[in-house]
């Protein structure tokens, strides 16, 4: 009897795809253009979740959602010779939403569906609302291809250790995993890789050779209504090892070539699925015990001892330490610079088609800041600055605003707000307090950014820091009014950190923060706390610490008394204004879209 022949090296393509957002055909469209770009010299490629239309549709889903026979036929006809291919798409099916994965299969003049996963895990947590928008899959299961056994997973189904297990017992050599996984967390940890990539580079390599497969996961990019995904897509051989890694923040092809043969090796060297196979059986009845069913075997089972504590306990009796807290605000400066360029030229270009900006240029440092991002993202030339004085404006923050004007090269322009501001005030309220006359003047000057806007065809953009944002130390409607802020999610310290990285002149970074609304009043006045002492009480408490946490860390009483109370009493300066809801259409509520759908 003769032996089978081995199977060939397998070509597997990783498709990073930047989806525009909601428009079905379009994306489809890109996908077919791909497959033929590169088809003729891959056997499969495999696109990221939720290619066709984009992650985050929230109710947008039922538009987007397609059936396999229509996404087949938006498809059109395969390329000759034509791979496989692994699409992660939104599906309707049986009068039912999920957000599911199709493994097609070129058949002469169209694509033939050999399986479809059905997402099994949704998260809903944190930016992640899917249980709301589709329902859960429930079955993982292997199939046969013309390349061999095959399994799928999308995104978080990896993130859980049965699911692999499932498929490698089922026979599956190559798992693929198309994957949405919004960057987050930028500690310094020499990666040089948000944290979320780190996490893959466990859970790929982890599955792979604990059962001795392939696992190939594939990477959205972009940036959706401010959530950026970093690509990063990576496949790993059978002894856990990364063949190849896509790159970060580009869409791109990344190929790996799977060589069957490091299947026989690896599961020889670590034969674990071999021993896994044999252990089910016993781990079954461990595992339905665990679930709460009878088991048959009484004499194998073991009663936990009455004494034996609920929960292991805290050291000393649950006190926090400050090691505990892990408050760490460090950043990979260099990534973070990169994340928010890409964020800046995706969000302006490709979601809403603007080729440029406008800022509001104080003399401080956030506004230094944002305007350097965007001069590295669009270019300075396509960057306009404006210094919108008052007559009682220092002279300093003028001359500062000239030195990041100076740094960066954007376009500059002065308008002087003091007359209309003047003949308002002296005409109708001559009794005006600081506080408002200082929030007339930040709300004029976001009335003139926008009408430069549409003079200009650009989009303004924000300047407002985290820690004001949680303060609530801000003009409403007039600081955090533009719809694109690149450092909003960054606390006070870690701008002036990210402000030395890009080379903002030094007397910006190092006087004392002003909003130079009311001469000779800097923040830590009005605050009654400074940044180095608020961020990480703000850190930590929405993070989830308690103020007594804090306290027992060391922190001080009347900081973290001071901005416990801030952060509660402005959750509403956070929001979009409040709607009465009388209907089940309420924008917001019930009728929900992205920013950018």
């Amino acid at each position: 009897m003769s032996t089978p022949a081995p199977r060939p090296p397998l070509r597997l393509a990783l498709a990073q795809f930047k989806p525009s957002k909601g428009r079905v055909p379009e994306n489809v469209a890109s996908i077919a253009r791909i497959v033929d770009e590169i088809g003729g010299d891959h056997d499969l490629i495999v696109f990221p979740e939720a290619s066709t239309t984009g992650y985050f549709v929230e109710g947008g889903v039922a538009e987007g959602a397609r059936s396999v026979e229509e996404l087949v036929a938006a498809l059109g006809a395969p390329p000759t010779g034509g791979p496989d291919l692994v699409i992660g798409f939104y599906e309707r099916f049986r009068h039912r939403l999920y957000n599911s994965a199709v493994y097609l299969e070129p058949r002469g003049d169209t694509w033939v569906p050999r399986h479809v996963h059905r997402k099994v895990f949704l998260p809903t947590y944190g930016v992640f609302d899917e249980a709301r928008f589709i329902e859960p899959g429930t079955e993982v299961a292997a199939f046969d291809t013309r390349f061999g056994r095959l399994g799928m997973l999308v995104c978080e189904d990896a993130w859980h250790s049965m699911s692999g297990t499932v498929l490698a017992l089922d026979g599956a050599d190559l798992i693929v995993v198309p994957s949405a996984s919004p960057a987050r967390d930028f500690a310094p940890t020499g990666a040089g890789r948000p944290a979320n990539l780190d996490r893959w580079d466990h859970i790929a390599p982890g599955m792979a050779a604990e059962h001795g497969v392939f696992v190939a996961v594939a990477q959205l990019v972009g940036s959706e209504g401010g959530k950026l995904f970093p690509g990063g897509s990576l496949a790993a051989g059978p002894d856990g090892r990364v063949l190849e890694r896509g790159p970060l923040f580009d869409e791109g092809v990344t190929t790996a070539v799977l060589d069957p043969a490091s299947l026989t090796r690896a599961r020889a060297s670590a034969p674990l699925l071999s021993d896994l196979e044999q252990a089910i059986p016993h781990l079954r009845r461990s595992l339905d015990r665990a679930l709460g069913e009878p088991d048959d075997d009484p004499d194998e089972a073991t009663a936990a001892s009455p004494e034996a504590p609920a929960a292991l306990a805290g050291r000393d009796g649950g006190a926090v330490h400050p090691s505990d807290l892990g408050l760490g605000m460090d950043l990979d400066l260099e990534l973070v610079e990169r994340s928010l360029v890409e964020f800046i030229r995706d969000e302006v270009a490709h979601r809403r088609g603007f080729d440029r900006v406008v800022v509001g240029v104080s003399g401080g440092v956030d506004s230094a800041v944002s305007l350097a991002l965007a001069c590295r993202a669009l270019g300075p030339e396509n960057v306009y600055g404006f210094r919108l004085p008052y007559r009682t404006s220092s002279q300093e923050s003028l001359e500062h605003a000239a030195l990041a004007f100076e740094a960066t090269g954007a376009v500059e322009r002065t308008i002087e707000i003091s007359r209309p501001i003047d003949e308002y005030v002296e005409a109708f309220e001559p009794e005006i307090s600081p506080l408002r006359k200082g929030n007339l003047m930040a709300r004029l000057r976001a009335v003139i950014l926008f009408d430069q806007s549409a003079r200009l065809h650009a989009l303004p953009l924000g300047t407002g820091n985290k820690s004001e944002r949680l303060l609530g130390y801000f003009t409403w409607h007039a600081d955090d009014s533009p719809p694109i802020n690149p450092i909003g999610d960054l606390f006070k310290t870690q701008v002036w950190a990210l402000a030395r990285h890009l080379g903002v002149p030094d007397p910006i970074i190092e006087k004392p923060a002003t909003a130079d609304l009311v001469r000779g009043v800097n923040d830590e006045d009005e605050l009654g706390v400074s940044y180095h002492a608020a961020d990480p009480i703000l850190h930590g408490l929405v993070r989830g610490f308690t103020p007594e946490d804090l306290l027992a860390a060391g922190f001080d009483e009347g900081d973290v008394e001071t901005v416990r109370r801030r952060l509660a009493s402005t959750h509403w300066k956070r929001e979009l204004p409040t709607v009465a809801v009388l209907s089940s259409s309420a924008i917001g509520e019930f009728y929900l879209r992205p920013v950018d759908y």
